[in-house]
């Protein structure tokens, strides 16, 4: 691994468990095991380096949850798998924990990769609602977008409410909840020529 991989990698760590007023350029050399020099040859300075690391774990983001979604099954499933996949809430969101961040919503260049990246993911989660009204797994009341947001918004609001806790507890019962919310808005079963619920017989 070079010398710039390092430092973005390290930054990258270093963002997750300080965020961006907690991180140091000299925690950064020190992690990286680089110099000063070393670190201004390959970036202008903190907030260059920062972007590059935000950048490279929005893409590593990007490429978790849609290898996740390639592995197949309905929308609805898809949505579930998001809500259900594998994460720690005690350590929260690599992108939006940065959201929190004074100085990263204050700069523009900062903002942005976190910015793109939930533009990305409530515009891949609409696609999924949208479907999974299509196939009549959900209510076709349901507006995609609106739907979307709430999903991303249990899972970044589960993060906060975890952290606070010192507990994944309440993050598994917000995604518990919004499972719930989702399959109770399932349209009802047509009914059969004989009034009753068509039970596949």
């Amino acid at each position: 691994m070079d010398t710039a991989e390092r430092l973005i990698t390290s930054t990258q760590q270093l963002l997750w468990e300080r965020g961006y007023v907690g991180t140091s350029p000299r925690a950064i050399q020190e992690l990286a095991g680089a110099g000063q020099g070393s670190m201004y040859h390959h970036f202008r300075g903190k907030p260059d380096l920062a972007v590059a690391a935000m950048r490279r774990s929005a893409a590593d983001l990007r490429a978790l949850v849609e290898a996740e979604l390639a592995e197949g099954g309905s929308a609805l499933e898809s949505l579930a798998g998001y809500l259900t996949r594998e994460r720690d809430p005690l350590r929260g969101c690599r992108v939006g924990r940065l959201s929190m961040d004074p100085d990263v919503v204050a700069a523009p260049e900062l903002r942005e990769p976190v910015q793109e990246t939930f533009a990305w993911l409530r515009e891949l989660l609409a696609g999924l609602v949208a479907e999974a009204v299509e196939a009549g797994e959900l209510h076709p009341d349901l507006d995609p977008g609106q739907t979307a947001s709430a999903v991303a918004a249990v899972v970044q609001g589960g993060y906060v409410l975890a952290r606070a806790a010192g507990d994944r507890a309440p993050f598994d019962e917000a995604v518990r909840g919004a499972l719930a919310l989702l399959r109770a808005s399932a349209p009802p079963t047509p009914p059969t020529a004989t009034g009753r619920p068509d039970e596949g017989s």
